[in-house]
């Protein structure tokens, strides 16, 4: 999959998936986005933040190792974290109605894209 708009809705096909985007962690910048429930704007800035925290810990605390990706699970949504690997500084965020999807598969879903991403 290598359209980045057909890879961030592909996320909305999942069981629950409300919305996704691509986000510049240097910036916290949007580079695409996709579906709606989230304002996606605000999201990446504030989880640009996150990734930084954990990888500033990561460093503090000597650990040589990448992050996969971070969870957050909130009363009703799943937030998925996910860096691009083979483009650092990018990662993807996906949001997922908790009543309706199975993690999992979603998880799964988002490593595949971030795998075949090319841009």
């Amino acid at each position: 999959m290598s359209n980045l708009q057909a890879s961030l809705d592909s996320f909305l096909t999942l069981d629950g998936g409300l919305c996704s985007a691509l986000v510049d962690a240097n910036s916290g910048m949007m580079l695409g986005q996709s579906g709606s429930g989230v304002d996606l704007e605000l999201a990446a800035a504030g989880n640009t933040e996150v990734v930084r925290a954990k990888l500033k810990t990561m460093n503090s605390l000597k650990l040589n190792d990448t992050i996969e990706d971070i969870l957050i699970t909130l009363g009703k949504q799943y937030h998925i974290i996910r860096p691009v690997a083979s483009k650092p500084g990018l990662f993807f965020y996906v949001v997922l109605d908790k009543t309706k999807s199975n993690l999992a598969m979603a998880r799964r879903k988002v490593q595949d894209v971030e795998a075949a991403l090319s841009i």
